[in-house]
């Protein structure tokens, strides 16, 4: 019996992931790579916080009024009566005695006046900006009414209030979808890039193939994508839980959002089911394109291709997915690279599971023939055919010494 026959491809695999995994986590550079993005989101939270406090603390500019006093008293009251009924800013009564030159008023300091309503009721004059007379001439032209006791400008409506409608609910099922996508991309392009920084730096340190003359090549390349997927994962979870932190805190802040189709926690499940998918399958890529870079140098030029192919499919998914049902949208769930994308906007729009589960399946059918292909063609451009394994016997018993002593024991 040959010394690969104590490793089963799924034990190798597992030998392989726990080592790497093991390896990036335990190491200073995972920190950083934690806390980098914290700094961003910290630095956005407080940004946001920022910007909201300079908001509340700039007062509202005011509508003055400088008529007669028994006037600018009907004219206060007549605005209290509107204000319930449209949105009204302050209405600054003016003591006509310190003077009505609306120049000079829209220029004292003391104020914080838009507009400044002079004259009379009977022949009121309306002095500002331009722009802030075509903002404010509407709701002075009713205030002056009301006052004169005259019928208000604009016919009251008899309304009924609902808190949503179809319509909206859609919008806000598209928008989550949209942005769905757009982050399950970000965190895509974000992470994948690890899977193949590993693999060459191995490679260029003799490792890879030391590896491969242990263990199937299948094996190697499954264990690498699948302990980079559980360093993607930890590092998701870290940051998610910092953003539902910061989100909580700020909950006050943010507009109701209308739940997507599943409902929030399934597609946040689903979320995370799709970005492993996703990371997977362009994983297994790089793990290809790696394997053929010669050099570290080299690894730009050949990974562009596959850059440039995640770009295509991000920017297919974002075109498709306000088409649903179309043969473009159902051509995007079903090609593999895009499918991610496309059910994860469809969790958004649309509450049938079965779709999800055929789905999921469809992905993890090409992630396998993705690793199967890769690792062909690793060991038939780099190791030669199983050269490799021949020239390193005895790094391969070692190796094998090694995994089998101190890792499948534990």
């Amino acid at each position: 019996m040959s010394n690969s026959a104590r490793l089963s491809l799924w034990q190798a695999a597992w030998v392989i992931a726990r080592r790497d995994f093991t390896a990036i986590v335990f190491s200073k550079v995972f920190l950083l790579f934690l806390v980098g993005p914290l700094f961003f989101l910290a630095i956005s939270a407080g940004g946001g916080l920022v910007g909201a406090s300079a908001a509340d603390s700039i007062d509202e500019p005011q509508i003055g009024v400088a008529l007669p006093a028994a006037e600018n008293a009907a004219v206060a009251e007549a605005a209290a009566q509107l204000r319930p009924l449209i949105d009204l800013p302050e209405v600054k009564q003016i003591d006509p005695s310190a003077g009505t030159d609306p120049a000079a008023l829209l220029d004292d300091k003391d104020y914080n006046l838009s507009v400044v309503l002079t004259g009379s009721l009977a022949d009121p004059l309306l002095s500002g900006p331009e722009r802030a007379i075509e903002r404010r001439q509407g709701e002075v032209a009713m205030i002056v009414g009301a006052a004169r006791g005259t019928p208000v400008p604009q016919a009251r409506l008899t309304t009924n209030a609902t808190e949503t409608s179809v319509i909206s609910e859609r919008a806000a099922q598209d928008g989550t979808a949209r942005g769905g996508i757009v982050l399950l991309f970000m965190l895509t392009m974000l992470l994948a890039g690890m899977v193949l920084s590993n693999l060459v730096e191995e490679k260029g340190n003799k490792i890879i193939e030391i590896l491969a003359a242990a263990i199937p090549m299948d094996a190697v390349f499954v264990g690498k994508l699948f302990a980079m997927l559980g360093v993607s994962i930890l590092g998701l979870a870290v940051w998610g839980g910092v953003a539902g932190v910061i989100l909580v805190l700020g909950a006050s802040a943010l507009p109701v959002i209308p739940a997507p189709a599943v409902g929030w926690p399934l597609f946040f499940a689903l979320f995370v089911i799709y970005f492993a998918m996703a990371y997977l399958l362009i994983g297994s890529i790089f793990l290809t394109v790696g394997s053929m870079a010669p050099t570290v140098r080299d690894v730009q030029t050949i990974s562009l291709p596959a850059t440039i192919l995640q770009l295509l499919i991000f920017f297919l998914a974002n075109f498709a997915v306000g088409q649903q049902g179309s043969p473009i949208e159902i051509a995007a769930a079903i090609f593999p690279l895009s499918s991610p994308y496309m059910l994860l906007a469809r969790a958004a729009k649309e509450g049938v599971l079965w779709w999800h589960l055929a789905a999921i399946a469809w992905q993890i059918l090409w992630v396998a023939i993705f690793v199967k292909v890769g690792a062909n063609l690793f060991r038939r451009t780099v190791l030669k055919s199983g050269g490799a394994g021949r020239d390193t016997a005895t790094k391969r018993k070692g190796l094998l010494a090694l995994l089998n002593a101190g890792s499948l024991r534990s």
